[in-house]
């Protein structure tokens, strides 16, 4: 057994009768996911995916993850939200944050931004090296990829020539229908599938995650095999037995009880990108109806030393998800000092990940004392298989907490509220009506 939820620093914030309160609802949402009816039950295609994936794009996958790392210096991945954070979460969780100072193929992620310095910059660091582009997009015509796509594919053709650059592009899209489905097609890209019921925060383990991830070096045979494991393991629809659906519910009931802030903690710097992910995955899942936990991420033991005051001493309104792996990735050991000029003789010989877990109990400890519940997950190492199956673990539960709050986890519809003011402010065609009043409430 790999990722399982520890209920051991909740005892005091959450009853077994409050557990036993919602089994007949969470029964409800594990059957509606099963049969389909869930609300927005259209975009359910992530639930069987470990096990129901496509084998001959699987097969591909693997196949243009090789060519690119036989052929390329640099792999640009142009992408947006679910787009990318899936991708970047687990290469770097795998590979640490300093992945492309330690790797020889480096991994660069554009499109997420608007930034004109930030393009620039990853133009510059492409610069003498050979590159493969992926871009991932549904449409192809979000605007924050599909400005870093236009730019990079003039880029590479002018590198390259219109042949070969074609070679180096990798497009993940619709499967029929969309401007870069239809880029694709003319200019003969190898092509990928979002697949239509699955969406972009639930999309890790589709070739939307899977063909950077196995790009990077990473056994995505593997990763899979942990998200099936992770599948059968959570499709039980009792909290007692099942540890996914206790810790949905166990984010409900906290939330019930005015803690509706979440702080998703590690004590692994490379869990960064991966708090990321969480957070908009249970973020934008989350947050629509005027409901939901607002969901947040800190690295310890490093933000103990700018947030950790507030974690303690703040306001009531925290609890924490801490991710603990129980065997790091490497190890390292103190040495004695003859001197002890530091002091730290007392933790001389002992392995770094011991000190590390003392420091996590401590904390652990400290917080929930201090009136912050801590749901505590945890896995048994860094490893493709344990972050496949930490990624289907998550998904679900955020399926089910969605249900536990009764709106639609797979949908975004307040997304599209800035992008309607954006695209009015730079008067794209059939918004300059809109465009004239938003800039007289900005005078």
């Amino acid at each position: 057994m790999s990722v399982r939820f520890n209920r051991a620093y909740l005892m005091d914030f959450i009853g077994g009768d409050e557990y036993r309160a919602l089994e007949d609802r969470v029964k409800t949402a594990h059957l509606a996911l099963n049969e389909g009816t869930a609300r927005g039950g259209d975009y359910l295609g992530w639930l069987k995916l470990p096990e129901e994936y496509d084998k001959e794009e699987f097969a591909r996958i693997k196949d243009a993850a090789k060519r690119i790392r036989e052929t390329s210096d640099v792999l640009v991945v142009i992408g947006i939200g679910g787009s990318y954070l899936g991708a970047r979460a687990v290469i770097e969780l795998l590979g640490s944050q300093y992945f492309n100072e330690l790797s020889p193929i480096k991994v660069y992620y554009a499109g997420n931004s608007i930034s004109p310095d930030n393009l620039n910059n990853i133009l510059k660091l492409c610069e003498g090296k050979r590159v493969s582009v992926n871009v991932v997009s549904k449409s192809g015509t979000t605007l924050e990829p599909a400005l870093a796509f236009r730019i990079f594919k003039s880029m590479m053709e002018e590198r390259y020539g219109k042949e070969e650059a074609a070679k180096r592009i990798f497009v993940t899209t619709d499967k029929e229908r969309g401007a870069l489905k239809h880029l694709s097609d003319i200019e003969g890209y190898e092509s990928f599938v979002i697949p239509d019921d699955i969406g972009g925060r639930y999309s890790v383990l589709t070739a939307v995650g899977l063909l950077p991830i196995a790009a990077a070096g990473f056994d995505i045979d593997k990763l899979m095999a942990g998200a099936a494991s992770a599948m059968t393991r959570f499709d039980c629809p009792d909290t007692e037995q099942n540890d996914c659906y206790a810790y949905a519910a166990s984010r409900y009931i906290l939330g019930e009880k005015g803690k509706t802030i979440e702080l998703c903690g590690c004590f692994e710097p490379a869990f960064y990108m991966f708090g990321e992910w969480y957070k908009q995955l249970f973020g934008e899942s989350e947050g629509k109806e005027n409901k939901g936990i607002f969901p947040a991420s800190l690295i310890y033991s490093t933000d103990l030393h700018s947030m950790g005051q507030y974690v303690q001493e703040g306001k009531r309104i925290l609890f924490e998800t801490v991710v603990r792996f129980k065997k790091p990735a490497s190890e390292l050991e103190i040495d004695t000092d003859e001197d002890n000029f530091d002091g730290l003789n007392y933790v001389a010989s002992l392995p770094m990940s011991y000190i590390n877990r003392q420091a996590s109990d401590g904390v652990l400890l400290a917080h929930s004392e201090g009136q912050v519940p801590n749901l505590l997950i945890e896995a048994d190492e860094i490893d493709e298989f344990n972050v496949g199956e930490l990624i289907y673990f998550f998904m679900k539960a955020c399926a089910v907490s969605g249900a536990l709050l009764g709106i639609n986890p797979f949908d975004q519809p307040g997304v599209e509220s800035y992008k309607l003011n954006m695209f009015a402010l730079l008067n794209k065609p059939g918004y300059e009506q809109a465009g004239e009043q938003l800039r007289k409430k900005l005078k």
